[in-house]
């Protein structure tokens, strides 16, 4: 069932990662320009979380029935709830520095840029949830540093033409925050989960992942009712909304229909990559979740420039080797620290007296 769920999360999790931001990127390119109504449909798939929330409830109660004890819908207790609804919120933020970093910045560009935030997770996981360093994990972040930077020195050439150097600039800038920023979350999210002080199940996963999509939303529609995608004016008789998003998709340049195509599909797509990041964390940990949104991310550019059209420098090309090659540095000292792990194990059980190993298994 763990080997299930873990590559259950990953297939999830490689949907939404490639295809969150060229979805994104399309809604941008076709005369969408709503940054914050962007950044709502990033976590506005919530509520299909429901559905295997009450399958596992009706499980859960055909157990408790026949041992006559009550089932309660949801699991999960105030402190991790106060964690999700923290974590939440500063989701809801990282989300619109993403968006807005998406809306100036080509796909392939911006996810080499997202590349360097395994960097982060290293660093944060270490002073978070004592993740420990070795010259393999300090090599890549090393490298991943250099890539990113690399990429920035050169942003002229990458710069689209309907857009000002300083757009480009503050969508570089917005996006770095961003890897950041979500860095500094998947640790958090890995120590509620240890701090929880409740039996952490998968069911308790999806609750919380459903908290914390459900904080960001509201994140979201606050801004969204700010930036004016909905304005209220007062009749005299009852309340007259006249909303911007209606104008907007009759203005797409792929249909009004197609516009809310675009939308729906973004919801449930970019829902796959949240769940499947918090289900690594429970399966595995921050790190590896990391890891895994970061392996994929090649994969995102190669289909941007392959859809899009997108130019691909030798300054992006030099950055792809050096996060690849990053990639390779980790994951070589997280088998060969594995492998150590299991021989001095072993050599341990080995010293151990006969009779004593016998009784221990």
């Amino acid at each position: 069932m763990a080997r299930a769920l873990v590559i259950i999360n990953c297939i999830i999790l490689a949907i939404g990662n490639c295809g969150g931001p060229l979805i994104m990127r399309l809604y941008f390119n076709n005369g969408g320009h709503r940054i914050w109504f962007s950044t709502f449909l990033e976590t506005a798939g919530f509520p299909i979380i429901f559905i295997p929330l009450f399958f596992s409830y009706l499980n859960r109660r055909r157990s408790n029935n026949n041992e006559g004890e009550n089932t309660r819908f949801f699991l999960i207790k105030p402190r991790l709830l106060m964690a999700a609804i923290l974590i939440g919120i500063l989701s809801g933020f990282d989300n619109y520095l993403y968006a807005y970093g998406i809306a100036y910045l080509p796909v392939s560009t911006a996810t080499l840029i997202i590349a360097s935030q395994l960097a982060f997770i290293a660093i944060f996981s270490y002073f978070m949830v004592s993740h420990k360093f070795t010259p393999f994990t300090i090599n890549a972040v090393v490298l991943l540093t250099v890539g990113a930077a690399v990429l920035g020195m050169h942003t002229e050439t990458d710069k689209p033409v309907h857009e000002t150097h300083k757009q480009y600039m503050v969508g570089f800038l917005v996006t770095v925050a961003a890897a950041v920023m979500y860095a500094f979350l998947l640790p958090l999210v890995e120590l509620a989960y240890q701090k929880a002080k409740q039996p952490m199940s998968y069911t308790l996963v999806l609750e919380v992942q459903m908290i914390l999509c459900f904080l960001a939303s509201l994140v979201s529609l606050v801004g969204m009712l700010i930036a004016g995608d909905f304005k209220v004016f007062l009749h005299p008789f009852f309340f007259n909304y006249l909303q911007a998003l209606p104008n907007e998709a009759r203005e797409f340049k792929l249909g009004e229909a197609m516009f809310y195509v675009v939308a729906v599909l973004s919801a449930i797509i970019w829902q796959g990559f949240f769940l499947g990041a918090i289900g690594l964390i429970f399966c595995a940990s921050s790190l590896v979740s990391g890891i895994m949104i970061s392996v994929l991310l090649p994969i995102t550019e190669v289909l941007a420039v392959i859809f899009y059209h997108e130019k691909f420098q030798k300054e992006k090309g030099l950055s792809l080797a050096l996060s690849l090659w990053g990639f390779v540095s980790y994951f070589y000292g997280e088998i060969k620290a594995d492998k150590d792990k299991r021989i001095q194990e072993e050599a341990q059980l080995n010293s151990l007296p006969r009779r004593t190993r016998i009784t221990e298994c």
